[in-house]
């Protein structure tokens, strides 16, 4: 029989805990999604060239970032303290706010660009969407490390 261990509330997770405790458990989750946004939107046509370079750089930044953030915490950097979940909950909520910047961009020039070549507009379609799913999946992220950095 396998025993569970339960994270006390005010802690931190560390090594494989960061795959079973929430909210840390979305991390691979924004990793593929962002990583999808990052890949659809370089693989079409980039126009116009400025918005659409800050959806790259917010799929690319978010990217790089969360999985730094993943190591740290599988690594056990962060000795346990309340500085680290204040810093969680700072960064998820700002690639929150940029993520939903971007999809809003993202999808604006999508729907300017409906009258355009078919295959590269089902392509703006689907990152738009998997831009609003990395939205999402970081905006509950962001909840749950809310709830825990109260608790520490």
């Amino acid at each position: 029989m396998a025993a569970t261990t339960a994270q006390p509330m005010g802690s931190l997770p560390s090594g494989l805990g960061i795959c079973t405790t929430a909210p840390d458990i979305f991390y691979l989750p924004e990793l593929v999604f962002g990583g999808l946004v990052w890949i659809l939107v370089a693989s079409t046509h980039v126009d116009p060239p400025n918005p659409l370079g800050w959806v790259m750089f917010v799929s690319v930044f978010c990217f790089v970032m969360t999985f730094l953030w993943m190591i740290i915490f599988a690594a056990g950097c962060h000795k346990n303290s309340s500085g680290w979940a204040a810093a969680d909950f700072v960064y998820h909520g700002l690639a929150v706010f940029f993520y939903l910047s971007a999809g809003v961009d993202l999808a604006y020039i999508t729907f300017q660009k409906k009258d355009k070549e078919f295959k590269n507009y089902q392509i703006d379609i689907a990152a738009v969407v998997f831009a609003f799913v990395a939205t999402l999946l970081y905006f509950i992220h962001v909840i749950l490390s809310a709830i825990r950095w109260k608790h520490f």
